[in-house]
């Protein structure tokens, strides 16, 4: 049995793989038409003769968020409360923008219907359905060729009755139905309405390319999907709830640094992903951070996912002058067809192209020498923008790479100095397949003192996936006030989640050598109309003062207290592969890692510089910058005045400054 994780990315789609004791990696392009396409070509070379065990993070139900390719989904909710989803909340995402328009919505006004029927704040039934009214909706949506439902009641997170008998008829005449009581049992009817509506606009998409995989493998492999927090369902679960696997992609990267940096002893990191499309970034503190919070194309997603940020600027983001004549770089990305310049067939210039240009990729070892960058097409480009946009060639290249670097600076700030955290007693830890380039000029700009790139970082969130465990996230509104948040009180609430949580592990098809849980609640002072997540123990309201202390700036312990929600995460262990120490060595690197010196530019100087094949690097190995490693999922720049050493399994550890 050979385990492989795939992770299926915008340029690239990336597998790592076991057989024996070896470990090996496959970066093929990939197919934005079909992702399945990509993923069955890379199992099917992978394989041979012997089964798969598959751990996959799918960017499918992402995309057809981003890209409004969902299926034909009709809302059904209270009568009078159709337009819920439209309306949303008050805010605006851009304040002093005069001609700022919210995004349109994934239902248009003809398919949100309401129905007559009422369950009040204390779950009691008010008004029972209507029989007749439900056959006139189905034959509504029939007439309409409407594919999914969406259905979403008032108070049904305290009674499901209605919800429940409308999914029940509404799947009995052949419909893909979500039910918001089972997708998020809070209360705020907004977000727990458009999470439903954005689960049952993917559900389709994402059963049929799950269905289409399943075909495709043989009956002795298994496969599991990622979730965005983390951890691994089974394939019938994420046909069900795929919202749960709209962030995937970047979790498996986060667990797997998590779980790296457990082991080398470093547990506050600032993960780095930087791939061909955008970069993820994310801050662990010692454990992997969560969120109830997060986006996508402004709609929100109230299911926990891990707290990740991302911007649009990876490998293949394109260069352009803005609408002043000034230089700028992304969102837009070349993706994987046309790509960048250099590729051979994308005519506008990328991060890539800069990186090349300046001497830092080496077109012979690109994807271990598999794929052909152009470097003599590349100069035609560099000279004609140089040209159209008067700028020297050198100063385009470097400026398109400090702007980058720049918009990701932004993106580490806010998660980390925006929320109180200082990135100078972090660790970057960097991995994707464009990350090793930009890495220690990212950590000089926050004064970051070690990067951390691990082997085949390329391919990191693929290997991540191996290492997750199975999590699944429970959640039920309480709104409990004054002697209702004892301890004692709130532990007995806890119970009814398990209950359930241990019924539903069991019905997953992946085995677990041991189950965990772990208890949140949703806190806040009276009259507050924001919640703190708190991790629930003995001391749960010191620790909520705290928080409010670190986040607010003050804290009011002779407030009254509320715990809106309680939040229940079961985690089952499973078996993970082990990562192997390297071969021992001196300070001094082989003689068989140095492959030649090339020039090299750094701040508009050239540099001798030698390069390095990291697979013949062994550990205790010392390297002065300047320097390139390459590898083959990667390519490691060294910058002058900085330094790398090589640990035990294989890690190169950077210090940034090193005078």
């Amino acid at each position: 049995m050979i385990r492989v994780g795939v992770d299926t990315g915008g340029t690239f789609t990336d597998f790592v793989f076991k057989k024996g004791d070896r470990w090996e990696v496959l970066k093929i392009p990939s197919t934005p038409e079909n992702p399945a396409v990509a993923v069955l070509k890379g199992i099917n070379i992978i394989r041979k003769d012997d089964a798969c065990d598959i751990t996959h993070g799918s960017t499918v139900a992402t995309n057809a968020v981003l890209e409004r390719k969902g299926a034909k989904t009709a809302f059904i909710t209270n009568r009078g409360f159709e337009d819920l989803i439209y309306i949303g909340r008050q805010n605006r995402k851009k304040l002093y923008d005069l001609f700022y328009k919210r995004p349109e919505p994934l239902i248009p006004e003809n398919l949100r219907i309401g129905i007559k029927c009422r369950i009040n704040s204390k779950g009691e039934i008010v008004q029972a359905i209507d029989e007749n009214e439900i056959n006139t909706v189905v034959k509504f949506l029939k007439d309409n060729n409407v594919e999914s439902v969406a259905v979403s009641f008032l108070f049904s997170f305290l009674n499901p009755e209605h919800e429940k008998l409308l999914k029940e008829r509404l799947v009995r005449e052949g419909f893909y139905v979500s039910v918001s009581h089972e997708i998020v049992p809070e209360f705020r009817e907004y977000e727990r309405s458009i999470t439903t509506v954005i689960n049952s606009y993917v559900m389709p998409k994402m059963d049929k390319y799950i269905s289409h995989i399943q075909r495709e493998l043989q009956k002795k492999d298994s496969f599991r999907i990622i979730q965005s927090n983390g951890g691994v369902i089974s394939l019938e679960t994420a046909k069900k709830e795929p919202v749960r696997t709209v962030l995937s992609g970047p979790a498996g990267g986060v667990v797997g640094a998590f779980q790296t940096g457990s082991m080398i002893n470093r547990k506050r990191l600032i993960t780095f992903d930087m791939g061909g499309t955008s970069t993820d970034v994310s801050l662990i503190n010692g454990k992997i951070p969560f969120t109830t919070e997060s986006e996508i194309s402004d709609f929100p997603i109230k299911v926990p996912v891990i707290d990740i940020h991302t911007v649009g600027a990876g490998g293949g983001s394109i260069a352009y002058l803005d609408e002043g004549g000034l230089l700028s770089v992304g969102p837009e990305s070349a993706g994987a067809d046309p790509g960048p310049v250099c590729y051979g067939k994308g005519e506008k210039l990328t991060v890539t192209d800069a990186n090349l240009y300046l001497g830092r990729l080496i077109p012979e070892f690109f994807l271990g020498g598999k794929m052909k960058i152009d470097r003599k097409r590349l100069e035609k480009y560099i000279d004609h923008y140089s040209k159209q946009w008067n700028m020297e060639k050198t100063k385009l290249a470097e400026g398109i790479l400090r702007i980058a670097n720049t918009k990701m600076e932004r993106a580490v700030r806010k998660i980390s100095i925006e929320k109180g955290y200082d990135p100078r007693e972090y660790s970057l830890f960097t991995y994707g397949g464009a990350g090793g380039a930009h890495a220690v000029f990212l950590a000089r700009m926050l004064e970051i003192p070690e990067v951390i790139i691990p082997k085949n970082p390329g391919i990191f969130s693929a290997f991540g996936m191996l290492l997750s465990d199975i999590i699944k996230d429970y959640s039920l509104t309480v709104m409990l006030k004054g002697d209702q948040t004892e301890y004692s009180h709130i532990k007995k609430l806890f119970n009814i989640l398990k209950e359930k949580a241990n019924r539903d592990i069991r019905k997953e098809t992946i085995s677990v050598e041991d189950i965990r849980f772990e208890q949140y609640i949703d806190m806040r002072y009276k009259g507050q109309s924001f919640e703190l997540i708190i991790p629930f123990s003995k001391n749960f309201i010191d620790r909520f003062h705290l928080e409010h202390l670190k986040k607010y700036g003050y804290k009011l312990e002779d407030k009254e207290l509320e715990v809106v929600n309680i939040r229940l995460r079961v985690i089952g262990i499973t078996e993970k592969p082990t990562i192997d120490k390297i071969k021992e060595g001196g300070e001094n690197p082989p003689e068989d890692a140095f492959i030649g010196k090339k020039t090299v530019i750094f701040d508009g100087k050239p540099y001798e510089t030698p390069i390095f094949l990291r697979d013949k690097l062994t550990a205790g190995n010392v390297i002065k910058g300047a320097a390139i490693i390459v590898e083959y999922s990667s390519t490691t720049v060294i910058p002058p005045h900085s330094c790398l050493k090589v640990d035990t399994y294989g890690n190169l550890m950077i210090n940034t400054y090193n005078e």
